[in-house]
C-alpha cells in the first residue's frame, strides 16, 4: 500500500505482537505461582443458607443438586440469600458470574455483616461489584467497617483483569482474631493487619454472610447520574462453590465464650488462605499496581490524618491525587497542527 513499505509493515506486526505479549505477561505474572485453587469444601445451598429477600417472587433459583444459586433484579425486586449461622471469624467464598450487558446502576455484593443485630455499631466486609454503562467494565470494591465506623469507609475500588461475566471466578474473605484478606481467586488483592491504634474499628463481633442482587441507581454509576434502565432487565448473577468455613455461632446466642471457638480459630490460621506467602504477596503488590484505582488511604480530603494500619507505599502513593483517585493519563489523537498534546493527570470524583 501506498506509504507502507514492506519493513513498515513488519515492525507494525512486531509491535502489534509486542503488545499483546506484555498485556499476557502481565495476567500471566499475577497469576504465576498462585494459581492452585484453594483446598476448601463447598456446601449445598441448603447446608448453610437461607433465602433473605426475592425468593417469594421467584428471582432466588435454586439449581437442582442445590450446589448454585441465581439471583435476579427485575422492575419489581432484586434477591439475595444469607448464612444460616452467624460466625466468629471464618473464610467465607463463592464463584460468582455477573450480568452482562448494559448493567449502570445494578450493585452485586458478597459481604459480611452483623447490621441486623448490631445497628449502632455493626462490623461489615463487603464485596460490592458495581454495574456500568455499555462498553465500560464493572468496577468492584471492598470496604472494611467496625464497630459502626461508616462514617470512616475504609473503601478501595479496582478494575479487573477479566471479564467478569464471561465466567465464574472466586472471591473470599478470610477474617480473623488478627488480619482481614480479600481475595479473587486466589490472588490477595487487600490485607488489612490488626493493631492496637485501630481499637474498636476493627471488626470483632459474630457476622452473618450475604449475597445480593439489587438496584443502587441512585450511587452506584457515576454518583447515581445513570440509574438502572430496566428495558435490559433481568439482571441475573450466578454463586456457586460456597463456603463457609469458621465457627459457628447459634443467632440466639450471638456472643460465644473464646473457648468455644478456640479450635476453630487454631484451624483457621493453620490454612494456607491465612497466610500471603511471598509470591502471593508479590502478585498482590501487582495487582494493586495496575488496578487499584481509588484508596482511603490516600484520600487526604476526607482523611487528612491517615488510618493506622494503611501501609503507604511512596511508589504507590504517587499514582494518586489528593481525592484518593489513581492518576489517569489522558492522550489525545494527533492533528496536523500537533503531533502530541502533553499527558494530564485528572481524576474522577466517582468509581473508575
Amino acid at each position: 500500500m501506498a506509504g507502507f513499505r514492506s519493513s513498515d509493515r513488519g515492525r507494525q506486526i512486531l509491535t502489534v505482537q509486542s503488545v499483546f505479549l506484555v498485556v499476557v505477561v502481565v495476567v500471566l505474572s499475577l497469576s504465576s505461582s498462585v494459581s492452585a485453587a484453594f483446598n476448601v469444601s463447598t456446601l449445598r445451598f441448603d447446608e448453610g443458607f437461607s433465602p433473605l429477600f426475592g425468593h417469594g417472587n421467584g428471582n432466588l433459583i435454586r439449581s437442582s443438586d442445590d450446589k448454585s444459586v441465581r439471583l435476579v433484579l427485575d422492575r419489581y425486586t432484586g434477591s439475595g440469600f444469607i448464612s444460616s449461622d452467624l460466625y466468629q471469624h471464618g473464610f467465607f467464598s463463592a464463584s460468582i458470574k455477573l450480568p452482562s450487558d448494559y448493567t449502570a446502576g445494578v450493585v452485586v455484593a458478597f459481604y459480611t455483616s452483623n447490621g441486623d443485630i448490631f445497628k449502632d455499631t455493626h462490623d461489615e466486609l463487603d464485596f460490592e461489584f458495581l454495574g456500568n454503562t455499555h462498553g465500560k467494565p464493572w468496577r468492584i470494591q471492598t470496604n472494611v467497617y467496625g464497630n459502626g465506623s461508616t462514617s470512616r469507609g475504609r473503601e478501595e475500588r479496582y478494575r479487573l483483569w477479566f471479564d467478569p461475566t464471561k465466567e465464574f471466578h472466586r472471591y473470599s474473605i478470610l477474617w480473623t482474631e488478627t488480619r482481614i484478606i480479600f481475595y479473587i481467586d486466589e490472588i490477595p488483592i487487600r490485607e488489612v493487619v490488626r493493631s492496637a491504634a485501630m481499637g474498636a474499628d476493627y471488626p470483632s463481633k459474630p457476622m452473618s454472610i450475604y449475597a445480593t442482587l439489587w438496584d443502587g441507581s441512585t450511587w452506584a454509576t457515576a454518583g447515581g447520574k445513570f440509574p438502572v434502565n430496566y428495558k435490559y432487565a433481568p439482571f441475573v448473577s450466578d454463586f456457586s462453590d460456597l463456603v463457609l468455613r469458621g465457627c459457628r455461632i447459634d443467632p440466639i446466642q450471638q456472643s460465644p465464650a473464646a473457648a468455644d471457638c478456640a479450635a476453630s480459630a487454631a484451624e483457621l490460621s493453620a490454612a494456607e488462605y491465612a497466610t500471603i506467602t511471598p509470591e502471593r504477596r508479590r502478585a498482590m503488590l501487582k495487582f494493586r499496581h495496575k488496578y487499584m484505582t481509588y484508596s482511603y488511604c490516600y484520600d487526604t480530603w476526607r482523611y487528612p490524618t491517615t488510618f493506622p494500619e494503611c501501609d503507604v507505599i511512596p511508589s504507590e502513593r504517587v499514582r494518586f491525587q489528593e481525592s484518593g483517585n489513581v492518576n489517569v493519563v489522558v492522550r489525545r489523537r494527533r492533528s496536523k497542527r500537533s503531533r502530541q498534546v502533553p499527558a494530564v493527570g485528572m481524576g474522577s470524583g466517582s468509581a473508575i
